[in-house]
């Protein structure tokens, strides 16, 4: 590749040196031509043609060497004596303003030359820049982005198509106008604090209100570029704009939800703290008369026994066996309720250590039943550890009375990954389970999904479990299959 350019160039000198002799030989024999007719003196302007010409097309070189061999061939031909390179003395200042006259007009051609060279690389540079721009414009011209410039005096001087599907003006109806007037631009800040800040960094970025052709108000989010001129002075600011109405519109719509949803929450644990008030107080205020219904009827049962009959003495026992049920209704009330207004003391809680704990206690209590426990590997919990027993507790009995009825009973606490970085912990029986449509059910207070005359409870225990729960961010369920049930609860990984 370098041998074909340095042929090529090698080429080009042999051209412009063979036109400068060429030239020169054409411009001597034109002169002797016409000297021949008679025609006198012609020969000076010919070869000063000559030497422009040579200067013109093939160059400075070239054209040094036309004023030489023009002075050459000028002297031995035209100037006396003749046919010789010497030159008179008269003759000496017409030889030497001919090579000066040759030299200056070589100059001015070249001169001239050059520039028209120069002249020549800015039109094609401008043309190419002009083709350039017109690819960029129409590139810019394809995007849905919203793009457009104005001057330093907010004059339209740009509009492309995707300011025309936002706004609504075609390129022919903004160009020329001023945009924030012709918009209505609503500005974040006082404007001159934002040409203060374009003018620093030469860009600003922020929101802005605009009103569309058809009186539409929509929001965008605004990014303004500042260009400069070669001294450095600001020209033209380059505006993209993207739609953010309906982003702004779901955002102004989260907030009004959130405020709504922030008012409800406060008045919902007011009401909480005012049923929870009402529960203890009732609850507590309840403690008294049925003690009195209680310790009246046992001194009745003890005085009256021997003038009642049996069936009065029956509805003593029934009396007695009523309030003794509402007394454990109104506790377990009353622990419930007291849950809701207990300090939390959250540490790093081993429920493996709490269940070993528990069924050691629940192995002592139900001795003379057959009972398999089984413990599996347990992880260790961020919670109250006082709230945590409970929890076991309340679903250990539950498993502990539902299996009364299995010959052998099967009751297992495990555990199992939990998604978004919890644990799950189970109780799982093999006991009467449940119907799961009522599964909904399990969790409300005073609910039953079996009758007191099968199985005891006042319906607070799986309650009191899932409010637990709730209080350490978790969540508390069941499932059943006719042949048992388990029950889950979900715990923060610590």
């Amino acid at each position: 590749m370098r041998s074909n350019l340095l042929l090529s160039q090698t080429g080009s000198l042999i051209r412009n040196y063979g036109f400068s002799f060429v030239a020169t030989a054409v411009a001597l024999g034109l002169s002797l031509a016409t000297q021949g007719l008679g025609i006198e003196k012609l020969g000076f302007p010919l070869f000063l043609a000559t030497i422009a010409m040579t200067v013109w097309y093939a160059g400075n070189g070239p054209g040094v060497l036309a004023i030489v061999l023009s002075t050459l061939a000028y002297d031995y031909f035209f100037t006396p004596p003749l046919y010789t390179f010497g030159v008179e003395q008269a003759d000496r200042p017409y030889i030497v303003g001919f090579v000066l006259f040759g030299v200056i007009t070589a100059g001015f051609s070249s001169r001239r030359r050059t520039i028209e060279q120069n002249l020549r690389k800015a039109r094609d540079a401008l043309a190419a820049e002009v083709v350039e721009r017109t690819r960029q414009a129409s590139l810019l011209d394809l995007t849905h982005d919203t793009i457009f410039v104005r001057d330093m005096h907010d004059v339209i001087t740009y509009w492309n198509r995707g300011a025309q599907e936002l706004f609504g003006w075609a390129a022919g109806q903004a160009i020329g106008r001023q945009a924030h007037e012709m918009m209505r631009t609503i500005f974040p800040m006082p404007l001159h604090e934002i040409h203060s800040a374009l003018n620093t960094s030469g860009r600003w970025e922020g929101e802005l209100g605009k009103t569309t052709s058809d009186g539409t108000q929509v929001v965008v989010a605004s990014r303004w570029s500042l260009q400069r001129d070669g001294a450095g002075q600001p020209t033209a600011i380059l505006e993209t704009n993207n739609d953010v109405t309906e982003r702004k519109r779901r955002e102004e719509e989260i907030r009004r939800l959130n405020a709504d949803l922030e008012h409800r929450t406060i008045e919902l644990e007011a009401s909480n703290k005012e049923l929870e008030a009402f529960s203890y107080s009732t609850a507590h205020d309840l403690r008294a008369p049925l003690r009195h219904v209680a310790g009246y009827t046992e001194l009745l049962q003890k005085n009256a026994a021997a003038v009642l009959d049996d069936k009065c003495r029956r509805y003593v026992s029934m009396i007695l066996e009523s309030a003794s049920r509402m007394g454990t209704l109104i506790d377990d009330l009353l622990a419930f309720s007291r849950i809701g207004r207990v300090q939390t003391h959250n540490t790093l809680v081993s429920m493996t250590q709490l269940a070993q704990e528990l069924l050691s206690e629940f192995e002592r209590e139900t001795d003379g039943r057959d009972i398999a426990w089984k413990l599996g590997a347990l992880p260790c919990v961020h919670g109250d550890r006082s709230l945590m027993r409970i929890v076991l507790v309340n679903l250990l009995e539950n498993a502990v009375k539902f299996t009364r009825t299995r010959e052998k009973a099967e009751i297992e606490i495990g555990s199992r990954p939990g998604p978004s970085g919890e644990v799950v912990i189970f109780v799982k029986d093999n006991g009467v389970g449940f119907d799961m449509k009522y599964v909904g059910k399990l969790f409300g207070v005073f609910q039953r999904l079996h009758g007191p005359e099968a199985f005891e409870g006042t319906g607070i225990g799986l309650a009191t479990v899932q409010r637990i729960v709730a209080r350490h961010g978790g969540k508390a369920w069941a499932e059943s299959d006719g042949r048992g049930a388990t029950f889950y609860f979900s715990a923060p990984n610590p």
